[in-house]
């Protein structure tokens, strides 16, 4: 039995580490793009159509979820496909999105990610660990609540600056999703803020980013799933960044569920997150 009384204690990043490891043999097995795009016929609890390779990379997660609760380790599970999962008690909560950029694994390309984030409440300001990996940078990130971030062993700088150009406006922006239309939606407001913008497809990397300072910040352009941001934006915080869901009345209100449920911004200051707070619409 584990030896405390919460699952919080359990060793999450073990388990997350064991779980990458298993997650890249379900990629090495699928290497072409056909392989990867086969779908199960049914669509997950967040909406979306299911890949055979997200069912797969799913129970890759659960398996490492369920030794953890043979353990002793006692909560709840999240998942994007399967909706809730139960091991055993609801006082802890784990996130799981096992490949945040679907499309990005399907079509292999640069960024794709398994985020696992364990709260001990309802909403994001309760998660206390997060992990995103990125299978196509090979990066680690985690961050442990009023702790750290780290990445890839090495502790992140939370005094980093953001970079501006000599207009002022920010050298290089993250935006989430790049579907054409929201795009077109907010491209005043991203042209006044941006001198660059990235989209990776997926929101768990593009948080990554802004948690090193390689992106000075991030949008998205239509409303989040809890399942997407709930790593992320704890890595970020703990990095030195600031975290902002615009449709909660507290910032860090935004669910732990997969609907998409509120604009998300990031930035490296709380003076960047307030003007980027403007794009979204």
């Amino acid at each position: 039995m584990a030896p405390t009384g919460t699952a919080l204690d359990a060793d999450w990043l073990a388990a997350c580490r064991r779980a990458v490891t298993a997650l890249q043999e379900v990629l090495d097995a699928a290497p072409s793009t056909a392989e990867r795009a086969v779908e199960t016929g049914t669509r997950g609890s967040g909406g979306d159509r299911t890949l055979v390779l997200d069912d797969s990379a799913e129970s890759v997660v659960l398996r490492e979820l369920q030794a953890l609760h043979e353990q002793g380790h006692a909560f709840s599970a999240l998942s994007e496909e399967r909706g809730e999962v139960d091991f055993g008690s609801d006082a802890v909560r784990v996130i799981i999105d096992p490949i945040d950029g679907s499309l990005n694994a399907k079509r292999h390309a640069c960024h794709y990610a398994l985020s696992v984030a364990v709260a001990g409440g309802a909403t994001m300001a309760d998660v206390e660990f997060g992990f995103v990996y990125d299978f196509g940078a090979r990066e680690e990130w985690w961050a442990q609540r009023g702790e750290g971030a780290w990445l890839d062993g090495e502790r992140l700088d939370p005094t980093l600056p953001e970079r501006r150009t000599r207009d002022g406006r920010l050298e290089l922006l993250g935006i989430e999703s790049a579907d054409p239309r929201w795009v077109q939606r907010s491209i005043g407001p991203l042209a006044d803020a941006a001198h660059r913008l990235r989209a990776l497809g997926t929101i768990a990397a593009t948080l990554c980013q802004v948690a090193a300072a390689r992106f000075d910040g991030m949008v998205t352009l239509r409303r989040c799933r809890g399942v997407d941001a709930a790593a992320g934006q704890l890595i970020v915080r703990e990095a030195g960044g600031v975290v902002g869901f615009l449709d909660c009345p507290d910032p860090l209100g935004a669910p732990l569920d997969a609907t998409p449920s509120s604009y998300l911004v990031a930035a490296r200051s709380a003076d960047t997150l307030r003007h980027l707070e403007g794009i979204p619409s």
